[in-house]
């Protein structure tokens, strides 16, 4: 792997992946993309890694958004669809992420947290859909519909205006925010929140949320219900409710 981005497996199944261009604000460069195509995919076939926090190196920016510059010199037009590293999009995922998004998450920087399961901020954070500013679009953003009130996302995206990590929170579009320095300390404590539980289990929960900005509430129950029957049927299953009834924390088989 580059440079670029920064790749730490760690033995408590989190991984972390850093953006790591500060000079470039962290934008998305071809060689950053390309470290995060090469990252992403480290992670998802890693057994051991179940859970994976996306940031980026030093205290200005998480992403400053696409590479302006190498757009007008390529005259790009459309992008391609597997031009940019986007979780669950042009990259296939089956495990949980979250962004760590310590200053600017402009443009294309705001669709890859966006596109994070989880987001915690740093108060230093600012966010921002800045398409309209230089006469781009931003057909990532259609999925905000299922975060933000639809009045909200109207005005991000026809002003093309940063706002705060307070603000993004007040809207939902993050968690947590916390002063810079507790920034990783409060993305990890997020991540070991979520593998406390059992694997299968938080598998179904990720899938009926999902689920359920797909689909109006008859099909997405049907689905979720589907989705489940797996979880039900594991081991893990039964070590729950026993280990609730010996008064013991449980261990998690993922089967």
């Amino acid at each position: 792997m580059s440079d670029a981005v920064l790749f730490e497996g760690r033995g408590d199944g989190i991984a972390i992946l850093t953006i790591n261009r500060p000079e470039t604000r962290n934008a998305l460069t071809a060689d950053v993309r390309a470290g995060l195509f090469a990252a992403w995919e480290r992670f998802e076939r890693d057994p051991a890694l179940r859970i994976a926090i996306l940031t980026g190196s030093g205290d200005k920016a998480f992403c400053a958004g696409g590479d302006l510059k190498d757009m007008v010199e390529r005259g790009l037009r459309v992008p391609p669809r597997d031009m940019f590293p986007v979780p669950y999009d042009s990259i296939e995922l089956s495990k949980p992420t979250i962004a760590a998004v310590n200053g600017v998450a402009f443009a294309g920087g705001w669709m890859i947290a966006q596109a994070c399961d989880l987001c915690v901020a740093s108060t230093s954070a600012r966010f921002a859909v800045t398409e309209v500013k230089v006469g781009r679009s931003s057909p990532w953003a259609a999925p905000l519909i299922h975060m933000i009130p639809q009045r909200i996302m109207m005005e991000i995206l026809l002003t093309g205006k940063p706002i705060t990590a307070e603000r993004a929170y007040e809207i939902g579009l993050v968690n947590r925010v916390v002063e810079p320095a507790q920034l990783m300390a409060s993305a990890l404590e997020l991540a070991a929140d979520v593998l406390d539980g059992a694997p299968l289990s938080v598998k179904a929960a990720r899938d009926t949320v999902m689920l359920s900005t797909e689909m109006g509430r008859s099909a997405a129950l049907q689905a979720a219900r589907a989705a489940s029957e797996y979880c039900y049927s594991s081991a893990d299953a039964q070590e729950g409710p026993r280990a609730f009834a010996e008064k013991r924390r449980p261990v998690w088989r993922g089967e």
